[in-house]
């Protein structure tokens, strides 16, 4: 049994995704776990599908579990998303670790890597923020100051960081998860253009939300999830159908509250304050309060956090249990492993959650509470209660 982990937000799940899982399963791969964001992702977005809806096309495309990457870490930067997920993987008994990058070569990104782990870098980067450069400048041009050129060119391209954090991520808990990385190709991430069958999964919801087709971008059982969705009025889900709702939750908070989200430092709470006073609308918040030191990715994350009622010590430490999602056919013997060697709760159904410690039941709270939340975001508006509801998606 050679177990291989994949982290991913499947948003929704598209050709490449599957390409992935059969280039695991050429590697020796005889089961495949799929640790995923929920109902909210990365870039400070609702998903497209519910997280249902995306295991689901998950276990008919190849996997056979999916659990969900709890929301304090499925919302944050690459290094904590990378965190939560590899603890998670590790706690599952996964042998391997897999993922798309643009370098395809997972030496150069374990060196990669060691230079961002470096005691070195930290004071060259200081230099360079209080001269105004972004986080992601200042880091880049530290690596190639320190380690070369070659080392630091790894860090434009937006999987190689996340293998990156991958790598980082088992070293600084100790797991011994190998890493295994296939070469990304055809569009980029959030390209505008299409390149053949491989289109990202930007492209596929750009394509979604003017009402396009996007059949032929998509596996088929996968695409057929989407429609069933779609005709039920449960897709595409668009945070900006909840609007409204986010900038009423941002007028009602204190400077002190926006000081207690996560990802606030150097007085950044009071420009998103100041912003969401000004606001109008979601763009123009995101507008107000972006600058060339604040990404957008970064004001995002942050709003939606506040919507969500997220704080930073929420995603302190890792997540605290195991939710399954889903549940294929080689599923449960993953789940025996993961039963031997995991120290984590397993959550398989709503009544489990009672049996959690308080920080666990803390983090399902917001999980549910999110779900809530989400269900604004439907084309269809949902009543509340779904999380603790809808049973484990079987195959």
């Amino acid at each position: 049994m050679l177990t291989a982990g994949i982290i991913c937000e499947y948003n929704p799940f598209h050709y490449g995704h599957e390409y992935l899982m059969k280039q695991l399963k050429a590697y020796g791969a005889t089961h495949i776990v799929v640790v995923m964001s929920g109902n909210f992702v990365q870039r400070g977005d609702a998903a497209i599908l519910s997280k249902r809806a995306r295991a689901r096309q998950a276990l008919l495309c190849g996997a056979d579990l999916v659990v969900e990457l709890p929301l304090p870490w499925s919302v944050a930067g690459a290094e904590r998303f990378a965190l939560g997920g590899v603890a998670l993987l590790d706690a599952i008994g996964a042998d391997l670790i897999g993922f798309g990058s643009e370098c395809g070569n997972v030496d150069r990104l374990k060196t990669a890597a060691k230079a961002l782990s470096s005691p070195l870098l930290r004071e060259e980067m200081r230099k360079a923020l209080q001269n105004g450069s972004t986080f992601a400048a200042a880091r880049q041009n530290a690596v190639e100051q320190l380690f070369g050129a070659e080392t630091a060119a790894l860090l434009r391209d937006p999987n190689n960081i996340l293998g990156i954090e991958y790598i980082k991520a088992a070293e600084r808990t100790g797991s011994g998860i190998t890493p295994v990385t296939v070469s990304r190709f055809g569009s980029a991430h959030d390209a505008d253009r299409e390149a053949g069958s491989y289109a990202s999964s930007g492209q596929i919801r750009r394509l979604l939300r003017c009402g396009r087709d996007c059949s032929r971008l998509m596996p088929s059982a996968a695409y057929s999830v989407l429609s069933e969705e779609m005709k039920a009025g449960k897709a595409p889900a668009d945070l900006f159908l909840a609007e409204r709702a986010i900038l009423a939750q941002l007028r009602m908070m204190t400077r002190d509250d926006f000081a207690a989200l996560p990802d606030i430092s150097e007085g950044l709470e009071n420009r998103i304050f100041n912003a969401s006073a000004q606001a109008t609308g979601l763009e123009e918040l995101y507008f107000l309060a972006k600058t060339k030191r604040y990404p957008l990715a970064r004001i995002r994350r942050i709003v939606l956090a506040a919507f969500l009622g997220l704080k930073a010590f929420h995603s302190s430490g890792l997540p605290p249990y195991i939710r399954i999602l889903g549940l294929g056919r080689r599923g449960p013997e993953i789940l025996q492993k993961a039963g031997a060697v995991s120290k984590l709760p397993i959550i398989s159904r709503s009544s489990d959650l009672c049996g959690l410690e308080d920080r666990g039941k803390g983090i399902a709270d917001l999980e549910s509470r999110a779900a809530d939340l989400y269900a604004l975001c439907l084309p269809k508006i949902a009543p509340c209660g779904i999380d603790r509801t809808e049973k484990v998606i079987t195959l």
